[in-house]
């Protein structure tokens, strides 16, 4: 496993992170709390510090579990998580997204909860989950600080979803020097990472990116075929199957990136990432101790080469040869996708 560091904070994290909403939720299958406590230390086994979770994942069962899972390694590792759901007060309707509350106080009071199920006196990593760009005031930029200052966080960050769009968010996020900020990327969906790439270039800001969906909810790492049933439950079962076909096409077009079986697909669609110098940490989503092994040693497969990754980007300026409507037109961000349209950009969406 290879290392890099949030911004300029001087936290560490690991190139391949663990994405904890898998953690004491349903929404990628249903596990026992041992069986997952075995995959987050399995995890830790294959050099993966970074664990990125959020307090409203499971209502604070992700971070409780990960507390116990972790609890002997705690030096060892970086610990992330978010805040900004209001999940005390508001049951859980779905998968519907609950009210958010990014008032200071709300913020100090969930910061302090958090810590408390964590069982730790500090969180590495603290990101703001899924903020508008009206919601991060002067005064929720005072709290941060005041968070930082007090040693209760090390780092800050943003984390945008849980749509594709938000770039309004992104670039907000990169001007008022964040550490961090995570978003969709991947090689199907660029949209995202590119602009947030791009913005961090023209200003010249430190800001890291945490890339999530990095295999774009299964068609990168053949999760998802076209013989494959979802569970009962599974978030990708909401999606046209035109999505899933033009998906499987284009998936085609990439095989090159395995060359000659020294990388799988998933592997390679993490390697792509971290070719961005910009991009701390990839966090697939984990559903097995084969997807831990795999995707945890894609950080020591071959890096792409410039000719590889040439080649991934006349592919997607082309829509990997696709010329028809993938069924996902729709889109929601903070902007109800007008920044989306305005940049003349594909609508697409896309779940932790």
């Amino acid at each position: 496993m290879n290392y890099r560091t949030l911004g300029d904070s001087g936290v560490e994290v690991s190139e391949v992170g663990f994405g904890a909403w898998v953690v004491g939720t349903d929404w990628w299958g249903d596990r026992s709390d041992e069986e997952t406590i075995e995959m987050v230390q399995l995890a830790l086994d294959q050099g993966i510090t970074y664990f990125d979770t959020g307090d409203v994942y499971g209502h604070g069962e992700s971070e409780k579990l990960l507390a116990r899972a972790l609890d002997e390694y705690r030096d060892e590792i970086t610990l992330g998580t978010k805040v900004g759901y209001d999940f005390y007060n508001h049951p859980q309707a779905g998968h519907g997204e609950l009210p958010k509350n990014l008032e200071p106080d709300w913020i100090r009071t969930c910061v302090e909860r958090s810590l408390d199920r964590l069982d730790t006196d500090h969180v590495e990593y603290l990101q703001l989950h899924n903020a508008n760009v009206d919601e991060v005031t002067p005064d929720v930029m005072e709290t941060l600080e005041e968070l930082k200052e007090e040693g209760l966080v090390d780092a800050l960050g943003w984390a945008m979803g849980p749509s594709i769009g938000w770039l309004a968010e992104h670039e907000r996020a990169v001007d008022l020097d964040f550490d961090g900020l995570q978003t969709v990327f991947n090689v199907f969906e660029q949209t995202p990472g590119r602009h947030a790439l791009d913005h961090i270039e023209a200003t010249g800001a430190d800001t890291s990116v945490v890339a999530r969906v990095p295999h774009s909810s299964g068609l990168l790492n053949e999760h998802v075929r076209p013989d494959t049933e979802l569970e009962a439950g599974d978030h990708r079962g909401f999606r046209p199957d035109a999505w899933y076909e033009t998906g499987w096409e284009k998936l085609e077009t990439l095989r090159f990136l395995e060359r000659d079986g020294e990388r799988t697909m998933g592997q390679a669609a993490i390697q792509w990432l971290l070719s961005h110098d910009a991009v701390a940490s990839v966090t697939p989503t984990f559903y097995t101790a084969e997807d831990i092994r795999e995707w945890a040693a894609a950080s020591e497969t071959p890096p792409l080469s410039d000719e590889e990754v040439e080649r991934v980007e006349e592919l997607y300026q082309t829509n990997f040869g696709i010329d028809r409507d993938d069924g996902m037109d729709s889109l929601r961000s903070s902007m109800d996708g007008d920044d989306i349209r305005a940049a003349g950009i594909n609508k697409q969406v896309a779940d932790d």
